[in-house]
């Protein structure tokens, strides 16, 4: 496990394996970052053309390793691109994250990066922890790559209090990212809804055991209980698979809150899409569909140990969505916990079902507002990509979490739930609401609108991040290719900043 610290001592003079420089992008031409001061005067008038032989830019994303020639107390100096603006913790975050890549067999590493504010820090460490996240318990020769054992963030402010809480923070959040990111990389063998339970409330009790740590109740109901609360939507999807379906819910409920939170997780522990079967090519990363259950478990784990004065209660609905002769058909009826019945057209659009009990029993709970999160809809992925989320929802919370996130370093858009949409969900002929209508356009609207229809008019917002809980391409800043954990800093950030009124 690598330990960070922080050190006011200059990058020119600290010892370590490898030392860390930020590189801004100029119109000038590559300037090293003002952590950096004494490293450029070590190269004094030969560091222009120094960077110039190396061909560094500091363009974002940039990572260029370079001899010391005994300017620097390291054996090797890594250049890392910050773009063209030091002072944006997104580029500094996605910078550390680039020299975590850097330099991975390091015993000891140094980084020179902006870290003149505790937020500055805050981005440092995370952006370096995340970035170096690897993925390896089913590999049977581990990597050659270590991590390394001290990590040292230079920054002047070293031995100011709200530096070091702004590093230990981070720690935190990096800690539920990779939490999340281990879930949603596990193979859906060992991810069962049964099985992710396990890991949830392995997870639980490493937070709250012993003395001083954060009193988060956890509750998991099986199969037969989630039949006596009514929960058709869940069962619907679950009744398909040998692996009996879950509801997990956590309770952080510290005596100072100053707001209620809810939030509600899809947790499809792998998707087929039932009678109405994917293609094959389309089941490969299925197993990641219940990134939504994952992020707002580790989420509130992170806030409780935060100490948020925030409530939360979480929902985390789980199923496994299968082919089997008990197997849910298009054209059933299902009843919801809250009454509505559902004719189902589509049971590959399963998520919302889930998502429907679970806002249900989110309401029940009175909070000021709730907030679900889902790989919901592949219209969205078309729409936006593989790196931008989508916010939906009552126009009141929609801003709140788009700020959330641009705080958090995670970029999300918000999309419209048009008035129209309330006519083609209640188009069904035999129920209520109408699942799914197989109309080509507006597919992500029509599924936010149907959510909503659970929400007890409460105040609410509705993340779409289908095709970001996986980066299927190369690592890019502090994103490793695989598993993201992409929504639960904004999560984090959003329990943050209610706590703040």
């Amino acid at each position: 496990m690598t330990s960070y610290s922080l050190r006011s001592s200059s990058p020119a003079k600290t010892r370590a394996d490898a030392v860390v420089v930020g590189v801004v992008s100029t119109s000038d031409g590559p300037r090293l970052c003002d952590a950096a001061d004494d490293v450029t005067g070590a190269y004094g008038r030969r560091l222009r053309a120094f960077l110039s032989t190396m061909g560094v830019t500091g363009k974002a994303g940039e990572s260029v390793k370079a001899p010391t020639r005994d300017e620097v107390n390291a054996p090797l100096l890594v250049f890392v691109g910050l773009g063209d603006d030091a002072t944006d913790p997104v580029a500094v975050r996605r910078a550390a994250g680039v020299a975590a890549r850097s330099v991975p067999n390091a015993a000891s590493v140094a980084l020179a990066l902006p870290a003149e504010t505790p937020e500055l820090v805050a981005a440092v460490v995370e952006g370096h922890r995340l970035g170096g996240y690897t993925f390896t318990a089913y590999k049977s020769a581990k990597a050659e790559t270590t991590e390394p054992a001290d990590v040292v963030v230079l920054t002047p402010i070293a031995r100011r209090t709200e530096a070091v809480a702004a590093l230990e923070k981070a720690e935190i959040l990096a800690d539920a990212v990779a939490l999340t990111r281990d879930w949603v990389n596990t193979p859906p063998m060992d991810c069962t809804p049964p099985l992710l339970a396990d890991l949830v409330t392995s997870a639980h009790k490493a937070v709250t055991k012993g003395r001083g740590a954060p009193k988060v109740k956890l509750e998991v109901f099986d199969h037969e209980q989630l039949e006596e609360m009514g929960c058709g939507g869940i069962l619907s999807v679950g009744n398909s698979s040998a692996s009996p379906s879950r509801l997990v819910k956590l309770t952080w409920a510290p005596k100072d809150a100053v707001a209620h939170l809810a939030l509600v997780g899809k947790g499809v522990t792998f998707d087929s899409g039932g009678l109405t079967i994917k293609p094959s090519s389309s089941m490969v990363n299925m197993k990641g569909d219940m990134a939504g259950a994952a992020s707002v478990v580790a989420a509130t784990l992170a806030i409780a140990r935060l100490g948020l004065p925030v409530k939360v209660t979480t929902f985390a609905p789980m199923a496994e969505n299968m082919v089997s002769a008990t197997s849910t058909r298009p054209g059933d009826v299902i009843s919801m916990h809250n009454g509505t019945t559902v004719e189902i057209a589509n049971t590959d659009a399963e998520g919302r079902m889930l998502l429907g009990d679970a806002l249900s029993l989110a309401v029940l709970e009175e909070p000021d507002l709730v907030v679900d999160i889902a790989t919901l809809t592949g219209h969205m992925q078309l729409a936006l990509g593989d790196k931008v989320g989508a916010v939906m929802g009552t126009d009141d919370q929609v801003p709140a979490v788009l700020a959330a996130g641009a705080a958090a370093g995670e970029q999300h858009w918000p999309m419209p739930i048009p008035e129209e949409m309330s006519e083609r969900i209640t188009s069904s002929k035999v129920a209520d609401l109408l699942q799914h209508d197989w109309v080509r356009w507006g597919g992500g609207l029509y599924a936010s609108a149907f959510l909503r229809e659970f929400t007890g008019g409460l105040p609410w917002a509705h993340l779409d991040i289908a095709g970001k809980e996986m980066n299927l391409g190369s690592p890019y800043g502090h994103v490793p290719s695989g598993a993201t954990g992409f929504g639960v800093t904004t999560l984090v950030e959003l329990a943050r900043s209610l706590s703040e009124g």
